[in-house]
């Protein structure tokens, strides 16, 4: 799988704290080898981010994707579940 990080994903990055960003970097392996693993809790999303999909990073954070080609996915951005639906 090709991984593609949008220029928002490399900013949202940034914010994290280390403990988060080590988590993000555990996820990511784990859903490059397989991105149906049930701990990802891999989902589509709805509304005006129909066209994008979440997986859990952490009990609170997020990271969402989008399907970019065969094989290859860009992240779109990683926040808590607050920051990214607005709830």
């Amino acid at each position: 799988m090709i991984v593609i990080p949008s220029k928002n994903f490399k900013k949202a990055i940034k914010r994290l704290s280390p403990k988060v960003r080590v988590a993000l970097a555990e996820r990511l392996r784990m859903f490059m080898a397989d991105p149906w693993n049930s701990l990802l809790n891999n989902h589509a999303l709805h509304g005006s981010m129909r066209n994008y999909r979440s997986i859990n990073m952490t009990g609170d954070y997020r990271l969402i994707y989008e399907e970019y080609e065969v094989e290859t996915v860009r992240l779109i951005d990683v926040d808590t579940h607050g920051g990214l639906y607005g709830r």
